[in-house]
């Protein structure tokens, strides 16, 4: 004969959708005494009566029974059995106001206004690799067992000093290997001590923004630019002023009212749209910085990846002592779960944003940087930016003749120079992109709307479409997946012609 408690719990635990029977079980009993169905003081059935009430083995019952007894759901007395135990009115009225399988957030009146404010523009998708995905490389095509081969060396006998935190700013090898790549590839003059290794380029941008602003300081970014950045300021409480981008990069404005005390930019690939700042612009916003007492931070996160001419140099090192802290990142090289980037500092701010950054941070992935380092300093960081460069230019040129093929003349930007790792298929004015590539991620294909990475109400339309980690073989289907959207929402978007007529358009 079963028990009224062997009968409640077997009914509660087909609602319980958990794979693991303990958690299911557990969940059912939790569940019946927050909403009062076992009350305060009621005796639960011995472990061995309870498993053969609901076919189970004791070991499953006890597990429960002993997780309970952890959280305080039920007390244990020696000869007498284990109790409900009498808990608090909120925590017995928490249960059924949400199912406790439920997927729905709750209200959260207790954030910060910073906080709803950045809940309420979140931008990063919950899905990290997909068909056109912008800004995500080929992590398939890095040499994982190589990289894993030289961290399983330097992991066998590890110092003890490797293994705690790190106050230094990153491991002196790591910091001395990227002094000579970024000397040699970017044009960068640093030292080793002016590098500061990071855990990417978002808190590389939160410490900058920290420690050179207060509350309520005024800061210039790109019109449009990467959320990330804006989402960093305003949680920093910053103020932001956008700055128009064309054809030629960021333009400084003629007349300053309020001096920025820094000035995001990204001038050898602007993000989103590509333009790359001409020299001219360069030199008057560095004339500018040191004028009002600026800093500007320069973002290189993906200007490897130049598929025609000569390499962009780095802002950085246009000018001896500029007023600039470059930040860069491996994520677009090797893959993002790295997290690893890296900040050059100005001499002025080294001693006091290392301090600063062990303070707030912590750092630490010691072995990983070393085994880094010696990636780098063995050739083998330049041959796979060589490979991958190849391979996102093949990539780039099968994306552009799809869109050559099949969209109109007007749908490649003009802004677009031959680099990165995405491009933006132009859309008309009157077209809706979020509700574009909202339908198209719906159906897997995820493109980001470009007119969300504008602050102002003057907009340009179009899709952000990455190619990196799209193989060409797989390229066309998912592109014809995204033209079945663009025909429903944005037909005026498609060739009007044959897209046969338009197949040997120049690419």
């Amino acid at each position: 004969m079963r028990s009224l408690v062997g009968d409640l719990v077997l009914v509660r635990l087909q609602e319980e959708s958990d794979p693991l029977l303990h958690k299911r079980l557990y969940n059912a009993v939790r569940r019946s005494i927050l909403d009062g169905s076992l009350p305060p003081h009621s005796r639960l059935p011995p472990s061995r009566d309870l498993a053969g009430e609901l076919g189970v083995s004791r070991n499953t019952i006890l597990t429960t029974y002993e997780q309970l007894l952890a959280e305080g759901y039920v007390i244990s007395r020696r000869g007498s059995g284990t109790f409900v135990a009498k808990i608090g009115h909120d925590a017995s009225h928490s249960v059924d106001k949400t199912d406790v399988n439920s997927s729905t957030p709750a209200p959260t009146p207790y954030l910060s206004r910073r906080g709803q404010r950045l809940l309420t523009h979140v931008s990063a998708s919950p899905r990290q690799w997909g068909a056109f995905i912008p800004g995500v490389p080929d992590v398939n095509a890095f040499p994982h067992p190589l990289f894993s081969k030289i961290q399983a060396r330097i992991s066998r006998r590890p110092k003890p000093e490797r293994l705690s935190y790190s106050c230094n700013g990153g491991t002196p090898e790591l910091q001395q290997a990227l002094v000579e790549y970024l000397r040699v590839s970017r044009g960068v003059h640093c030292q080793a001590d002016q590098i500061l290794i990071t855990e990417g380029i978002h808190q590389a941008i939160d410490l900058v923004t920290r420690m050179l602003c207060d509350s309520g300081d005024l800061a210039w970014v790109e019109e449009p630019s990467y959320w990330g950045i804006r989402h960093v300021l305003g949680m920093n409480d910053v103020r932001i002023e956008p700055v128009t981008v064309d054809a030629n990069g960021l333009c400084p404005p003629e007349t300053v009212e309020e001096a920025p005390h820094l000035i995001f930019v990204t001038p050898s690939h602007q993000y989103p749209l590509g333009a790359v700042m001409t020299l001219a612009r360069r030199q008057r916003l560095l004339a500018l910085a040191r004028q009002h007492g600026s800093w500007i931070v320069e973002d290189d996160y993906d200007s490897e990846f130049r598929f025609s001419g000569q390499p962009i140099p780095a802002l950085q090192g246009l000018v001896a002592d500029a007023p600039v802290v470059y930040i860069g990142t491996f994520s677009k090289t090797l893959y993002p779960g790295l997290r690893l980037g890296y900040v050059v500092l100005p001499r002025p701010l080294i001693g006091d944003l290392k301090n600063a950054h062990a303070e707030l941070y912590r750092g630490g992935h010691s072995l990983i940087q070393m085994a880094l380092a010696e990636f780098i300093n063995a050739g083998h960081y330049s041959a796979h930016i060589r490979r991958m460069r190849l391979l996102y230019s093949r990539r780039r040129a099968c994306l552009t003749e799809l869109i050559q093929r099949y969209c109109n003349p007007q749908a490649l930007s003009d802004f677009s120079d031959n680099a990165g790792l995405h491009l933006i298929l132009n859309l008309p004015d009157e077209a809706d992109d979020v509700a574009i590539a909202k339908m198209a991620n719906a159906r897997h294909i995820l493109v980001r709307p470009l007119s969300r990475y504008y602050l102002t109400a003057r907009r340009k339309k179009g899709l952000l479409m990455g190619f990196a980690s799209l193989p060409e073989t797989q390229m066309e289907p998912a592109f014809q997946v995204l033209l079945e959207c663009l025909q429903t929402l944005c037909p005026e978007v498609l060739a009007n012609g044959d897209g046969a007529e338009k197949q040997n358009a120049p690419t």
